[in-house]
């Protein structure tokens, strides 16, 4: 809230707001507030609660209930530390939570609660896993004190679904919007949440580093590294001590391979704080890229101790683990990621590759499903589910699952070549073809250098395919191209001979064959995109 009055015009002493009216119950625990305060804020949750006991009024009761729930938290962190290690954390419970529930329901039942105290409650019950009866007491709270902005956020953690939130009766506020544009960038429906903080940008927010934020990591959530990365540095430069988020920014920048630029990060965050969650998440990859996967690890384990619940280091300390072989510390660690959030698409995916190296199919499929269903336009999701339905010998469902990938713009380049492998194997190769000749044109069409293994495998099999089609031109160019990579060099040079001889000999030429037989009509002799490709246009690129 700070944050955000700080990005608006100051308003002219006349138009503030008065100060709230104290009632009688009020001033009459004033003085035990404010000493119970002065402990809470050191920390000593027990004492402050032991001096509020009996205080009637409304601050005085949530700080009452508050102490006590932190409490129970402080003793379970302490424990955790203390008896186990990292990967064991979900088993020790906090104490005080069936009490506190007790407590707050008869007050809720009787009305007697303010906004905090019910956003109070529906912490407790979301602890205890009721998370139907959360929802609806962080909506009632959100309706009664609609600027506090951790029931929002709690609100947020528990929708899974765009179909949940059409169902929530939401206080008209333009805390709202806030909330949408942070829940629609948490489901993945990046296009909304970039309107709605627009919009929130036009009507006066300009200048919220907030929102820059939000908007940064909407960028890296859609994969626009560029764009986030540029985002990200002009927020730097904006509020330089900046803490939050900046382990999204050391995600790209670990994307992009940028060591200085993240080793610069990293010791810049150790100065300003260096126990800090982030700081230890962007130590973790900086390490992680220079390959020293045990310090990696062990940076997103202290900041796990710093906070349990923060769901990036579970995610990447499974990344760690599965650098170093180590698959059921990556299960565990994965499935923690799952249980402070259940969205997290990467820890999904990570569950689904680390059983995959265990051999088990079924459970990858499930898994990269599960991925999938929170990333539908990932393809790299859909090339995983591919795989697993091949080794499930389920080719159909594994042709739609590359296709697909293809269609949603298959970022890794190698959707094409698995369904043209798949059409081999099922001997479909009018299909095979029209595949590699996709695929070597989107390889060229880059503009990239092509380091692409799987280039020369394209161009072997479409000299073969022309060679039995008696094309001999197409065929020809495609294994003159096969000389240029060492695996396919010799079956090139071989193919070639051959053309050769048998054009020595006066075979029929290719337009005497019947082009339909053995070539679709999408490949037949004039609408070829064979023909459109046939010299590939690649003379002038050297592979």
């Amino acid at each position: 809230a700070a944050e955000l009055a700080f990005s608006l015009e100051p308003l002219p002493l006349s138009e503030l707001p008065p100060p709230p009216v104290l009632t009688e119950e009020d001033a009459r625990d004033l003085d035990a507030y404010t000493l119970a305060k002065s402990y809470f804020d050191l920390k000593e949750y027990d004492r402050a609660a032991y001096f509020l006991r009996g205080c009637k009024s409304q601050k005085a009761y949530f700080l009452y209930m508050y102490s006590r729930y932190l409490s129970g938290e402080k003793k379970k962190d302490d424990e955790t530390v203390d008896s186990l290690g990292p990967l064991e954390k979900g088993q020790v419970k906090n104490e005080a939570l069936r009490e506190l529930r007790v407590e707050l329901s008869k007050k809720h039942k009787a009305q007697e609660l303010d906004g905090f105290g019910l956003y109070l409650y529906g912490v407790v019950l979301r602890k205890l896993d009721l998370v139907k009866e959360a929802i609806d007491v962080f909506v009632e709270a959100a309706h009664v004190l609609p600027l506090h902005w951790g029931a929002w956020l709690e609100l947020c953690n528990l929708i899974t679904d765009k179909e949940m939130l059409k169902f929530l009766s939401l206080p008209d506020t333009w805390m709202k919007e806030f909330f949408l544009a942070h829940i629609y960038t948490e489901l993945q429906l990046i296009e909304e949440a970039l309107q709605k903080y627009q919009s929130l940008i036009d009507a006066g927010f300009s200048k919220s580093t907030y929102i820059i934020s939000q908007i940064a990591v909407a960028y890296h959530n859609i994969r626009d590294i560029d764009k986030a990365l540029s985002i990200f540095n002009e927020l730097r430069k904006q509020d330089p001590y900046r803490i939050e988020n900046m382990d999204t920014f050391s995600n790209l920048l670990y994307v992009r391979s940028m060591k200085p630029e993240l080793s610069y990060l990293a010791h810049n965050l150790c100065e300003i704080d260096k126990y800090r969650v982030e700081t230890c998440c962007v130590i973790g990859n900086y390490y992680s890229l220079r390959s020293q996967h045990e310090k990696a690890a062990l940076y997103f384990q202290r900041a796990l101790k710093l906070n349990p619940r923060y769901l990036g280091a579970w995610t990447l300390m499974g990344h760690e683990y599965m650098e170093m072989k180590n698959t059921s510390a990556a299960i565990q660690a994965y499935r923690h990621a799952i249980e402070v959030n259940k969205r997290d698409y990467r820890a999904w995916y990570g569950l689904g590759q680390t059983y995959e190296i265990l051999k088990m199919p079924f459970y990858c499929l499930y898994y990269y499903r599960r991925a999938h269903q929170l990333r539908p336009n990932d393809s790299r999701m859909l090339v995983a589910l591919g795989e697993c339905y091949e080794k499930l010998n389920q080719l159909v469902e594994a042709k739609k699952c590359y296709w697909r990938a293809y269609a949603v713009g298959d970022v890794e380049k190698m959707a094409l070549v698995k369904l043209a492998k798949l059409h081999e194997q099922l001997n479909e190769s009018e299909q095979a073809a029209q595949c590699y000749i996709k695929y070597i044109q989107d390889i060229y069409s880059c503009g990239e250098v092509v380091e692409h293994l799987e280039v020369s495998t394209a161009f072997r099999y479409l000299a073969q395919y022309y060679f039995k089609c008696k094309l001999w031109d197409e065929a020809s160019a495609c294994a003159q191209k096969c000389c240029a990579f060492n695996d396919t060099r010799e079956e090139g040079k071989a193919l070639l001979r051959q053309i050769l001889q048998l054009r020595n000999q006066g075979e029929t030429s290719s337009t005497d064959v019947a082009a339909p037989f053995f070539l679709p009509a999408s490949l037949s002799a004039n609408n070829t995109p064979t023909r459109r490709v046939s010299p590939l246009n690649l003379s002038s690129v050297t592979p």
